[in-house]
């Protein structure tokens, strides 16, 4: 039996700080750093992967905002963990809140708040292909 979809549920990855991830590289500064917009990507990935197993089949989230502070900058090969946990649930059982948060060698590089909307994947994608077509 699936756990629950609740408040609660706690996810964790980690990541080594590649060349790809630096914001020289990614477009997002001009410094040979970890860049925000992965740190970002990685608490996503680790806020989708949290509850992924607990949805009904055919079911996944999208992000729909992000409250984050990047409080350290990180050098290239570095390890990064990412910690998120589920805070809230919509009363319809649609939107969700986690808190996230990374850690690199040193200790806590960035934090807050991201929230994610959960949907049926192939409804979500044919809408957004049929957008694409109004274009």
């Amino acid at each position: 039996m699936k756990a629950a979809l609740q408040p609660g549920l706690k996810g964790q990855s980690e990541i080594t700080v590649s060349k790809e991830l630096l914001a020289s590289e990614v477009g997002s500064g001009l410094v040979t750093v970890y860049s925000t917009a992965m740190m970002i990507a990685g608490m996503e990935g680790t806020a989708v992967a949290s509850v992924q197993g607990v949805l009904e089949e055919g079911q996944t989230t999208v992000g729909t905002r992000v409250n984050i502070s990047h409080l350290a900058a990180t050098p290239c090969g570095m390890k990064v963990r990412f910690a998120t946990k589920l805070t809230a649930v919509s009363p319809n059982g649609k939107g969700l809140t986690f808190s996230v948060a990374a850690y690199d060698e040193a200790g806590l590089i960035g934090e807050g708040v991201h929230e994610r909307v959960v949907v049926n994947k192939e409804k979500f994608e044919s809408r957004t292909r049929d957008k694409g077509k109004q274009a």
